[in-house]
């Protein structure tokens, strides 16, 4: 018999070949993994994306393929996700590698097996499998997706009865049994958890009595039932999960009291790629009091202009644990318009001292409205990276950065193919263009200064492309907030045609709405733009 180094690839493509036998019975999951697997292991992680998946795994149009509208990669990559697991949890429990797919990424991990258990430990205090789960029934997939040859994929909420259905008599009443073992230690872990929290309070309570300061992140309370982050929630909305073109999972409102629930007037929404983020209101004087573990955070609010927030002024006030982030906010106002989206954002956020987030939305001169709250993990004192590709789905890059699918937009049309470019490791990201006249609302924090990064590829003009001509068939101009980037810019003239142009712009500052606005405003011909990256400067 020959042996393997752990780490050696022989030994991981060994451990593939084992694992896709195990799942011979589910031939759909089989094919992902090895899809996935071989091109890991050949060094071409970077072409492990949503789109490859969907097109080359799944037969989806390479043309028409829209990750906002078909979550197919999304929904199979959970599936696999979670028989990976199990498959370690049982029949591979003795195994020295095993492979796992980490939550938000396609790219699988060969790991030993101690390494392996410490990530998925982190993955599950991270990420709820039943409130995942719950959110399948949403998902629009194809009839021929849930049919065929895979007998065990009769619809995503079933997928535990489904591959149950194969397991042998003997297999299910070991597998009962390690679950109620499971479920045994688990309320162990839980009850001894409790009572460490009771005491933490009493400690807490004594410490507050005696004058000790608590204010600090290191001294607030990590309440039991805390949320698990990121955590987003839809305002005003019941119903069961909703996947955005991120892969990002929103759930229904949760934590919030006083004020109303509201519909809003069907109506097309400018400036996002998610329009569902705005189809709901929570509506009048409320609060959100959202248990949270001590630390930094992020927070993104999302709104959208009613009839009635329209009419002469409609303030309201915004506050986080009894003090104001925003007064006097006017939606209409700082969106620029009625049914337009608007997100702001704010940095070094962190719940008070009882563990919870106190945010409270209360009416000046108009009713208050939120239609989203997000929550992520935050950078003390610098808001988090935004990078956008002027594509329907996000990216991973080859340093793995997350790009997200075109958002924050005015205008403008969106390539309808992709195209072979040069001059970048990562020609995935700018093989698509925004092009035309149009513009961006980008949201950051109001305090900070930041860095933006335009990536452009002439794509048309060119003696060897299709519209011809050279130096002068397109010219434009770049303007963030009233500052002209880039005058008379000429894309050819630098860098020929299909091949990436970066342009970097430093100490740029933020309207009092919080928005970088850049606008591509076209002098000959259409302005052009293929992804955009915003880098806060704070230290």
């Amino acid at each position: 018999m020959q042996v393997f180094s752990p780490h050696s690839v022989d030994a991981k493509r060994a451990e593939l070949e084992i694992v896709l036998e195990a799942l011979a019975h589910t031939p759909r999951l089989a094919k992902l993994l090895r899809f996935l697997g071989e091109k890991y292991l050949d060094g071409k992680a970077d072409e492990i994306t949503e789109y490859t998946i969907a097109t080359e795994v799944f037969g989806r149009s390479k043309v028409k393929f829209d990750g906002s509208r078909d979550s197919i990669a999304r929904v199979e990559t959970f599936r696999l996700r979670r028989r990976l697991k199990e498959y370690y949890e049982l029949e591979g429990k003795q195994h020295s590698i095993v492979i796992s797919l980490p939550l938000g990424s396609y790219i699988p991990e060969f790991d030993r097996r101690a390494a392996s258990i410490e990530a998925a430990a982190a993955s599950e205090s991270q990420v709820d499998a039943a409130e995942l789960e719950s959110r399948f029934p949403t998902l629009a997939l194809e009839t021929e997706d849930l049919q065929g040859e895979d007998e065990d994929a009769p619809g995503p909420a079933e997928i535990e009865i489904a591959e149950t259905r194969h397991a042998k008599p003997g297999n299910l009443r070991k597998r009962t049994l390690i679950y109620v073992v499971a479920a045994i230690l688990a309320l162990l872990v839980v009850t001894y958890g409790a009572v460490r929290m009771i005491s933490h309070y009493r400690s807490a309570n004594s410490a507050n009595a005696a004058g000790m300061r608590s204010s600090n992140a290191s001294q607030t309370l990590t309440p039991g039932n805390a949320a698990q982050v990121p955590l987003r929630l839809l305002a005003g909305y019941e119903g069961s999960p909703r996947i955005d073109s991120a892969g990002a999972v929103w759930g229904a409102e949760r934590y919030v009291h006083g004020g109303g629930s509201w519909r809003r007037p069907t109506a097309d929404i400018a400036r996002t790629s998610d329009p569902f983020l705005f189809q709901y209101w929570r509506t009048g004087d409320s609060t959100w009091d959202i248990p949270l573990p001590a630390g930094n955070y992020e927070l993104h609010l999302y709104f959208v202009s009613s009839e009635q927030s329209t009419e002469d002024f409609s303030t309201f006030t915004i506050q986080i644990n009894g003090k104001d982030l925003i007064s006097g906010f006017d939606i209409n106002s700082d969106a620029m318009g009625e049914n337009i989206a608007d997100e702001r954002v704010f940095r070094d956020i962190s719940p008070a001292a009882d563990g919870k987030l106190h945010l409270s939305f209360l009416g000046q001169r108009g009713i208050p409205l939120v239609n989203a709250i997000e929550i992520v993990p935050g950078i003390p004192h610098k808001q988090l990276p935004i990078r956008l590709v002027m594509q329907r789905t996000s990216l991973t890059d080859r340093k793995g950065q997350f790009w997200q699918a075109d958002d924050y937009f005015m205008n403008g049309r969106l390539s309808p193919l992709r195209q072979d470019v040069a001059g970048s490791p990562d020609p995935d990201l700018f093989a698509m263009e925004r092009f035309g006249h149009f513009s961006y609302a980008i949201p950051v924090d109001t305090r900070d200064r930041y860095t933006i990064i335009l990536h452009f590829v002439e794509f048309y003009f060119g003696p060897q492309a299709s519209g011809g001509g050279g130096v002068g068939s397109r010219i434009f101009n770049v303007i963030c907030n009233g500052q002209t980037l880039l005058g008379d810019f000429d894309i050819y003239k630098e860098a020929g045609t299909l091949h990436v142009l970066t342009k970097t712009f430093h100490g740029l500052r933020p309207t009092a709405q919080g928005k970088l606005n850049l606008t591509f405003e076209p002098v000959v011909n259409n302005a052009t733009v293929s992804a955009i990256e915003v880098i806060d400067e704070s230290e």
